[in-house]
């Protein structure tokens, strides 16, 4: 398993033992097997399944404290819908920011049921 393969499940296992993220998201590794003459991991994505009860705040700060207790912050790009936020030094500015536009992307997915 490649060092991003482990990230990946290391942030899996950090956010289904959150008692509030893991109670309202299911948390799986997906990602595309590489086609034939293509390289890759075969894990991409860290997927995230949100149910009622689902807190962006909640959520952005799980991943956060996952990041710092990394002896290496890897970067973290957060995408939901059309929503990116990336999270680099995890500053309170970036944190309020990232937590705005995934409740901004609640919103919008509301809107278009």
């Amino acid at each position: 398993m490649g060092a991003a393969a482990g990230q990946l499940r290391s942030l899996q296992g950090w956010l289904r033992a959150d008692p509030v993220v893991g109670r309202s998201a299911v948390v799986e590794v997906g990602g595309g097997v590489p086609g034939p003459g293509e390289m890759g991991t075969g894990l991409d994505v860290l997927q995230l399944v949100t149910g009622n009860g689902w807190s962006a705040a909640s959520f952005v700060l799980a991943v956060v404290a996952w990041r710092q207790s990394r002896p290496q912050r890897p970067r973290v790009e957060i995408r939901r819908g059309d929503t990116v936020v990336v999270l680099t030094d995890c500053s309170e500015e970036e944190i309020e920011r990232a937590v705005r536009a995934l409740e901004a992307g609640d919103a919008d997915e509301g809107d278009a049921r």
